[in-house]
């Protein structure tokens, strides 16, 4: 069974930037598509960035474009979401999911889902 560990949310104010990182253990997913998706206070689920088993393909959702970056390293187990210039409506708790499938913005498309970390940004 595959565990999923985010790390790296916290409080910064808006402009600032977080590196959200999730190291997956007890299978290798070089083969899954990577995703991160967030609930922001109040709201549901919903899809911030993805990525392809080998990096081949990146989606963003398009509020992220611009500022969030994703990226993998197969060796490593992890996935890492670059997130810069933040904003005040980015506050939401960030998860980091695994697809044994293509890239996709669905959540239904998850089968591994990490515990969840907070981020915080202050106008």
């Amino acid at each position: 069974q595959v565990q999923l560990v985010e790390s790296g949310g916290g409080l910064v104010q808006a402009g600032g930037s977080l590196r959200l990182s999730c190291v997956a253990s007890g299978r290798a997913l070089r083969n899954y598509a990577r995703g991160w998706f967030r609930q922001p206070p109040g709201k549901d689920v919903e899809f911030a960035a993805g990525i392809s088993w080998n990096g081949g393909r990146i989606h963003y959702a398009d509020s992220l474009k611009g500022r969030f970056s994703i990226s993998r390293d197969n060796a490593k187990n992890t996935v890492n979401l670059q997130m810069n210039t933040l904003k005040p409506e980015d506050t939401a708790v960030y998860y980091c999911a695994a697809a044994p499938s293509s890239l996709s913005t669905a959540a239904t498309a998850y089968d591994a889902w990490g515990q969840g970390t907070q981020v915080t940004v202050s106008s």
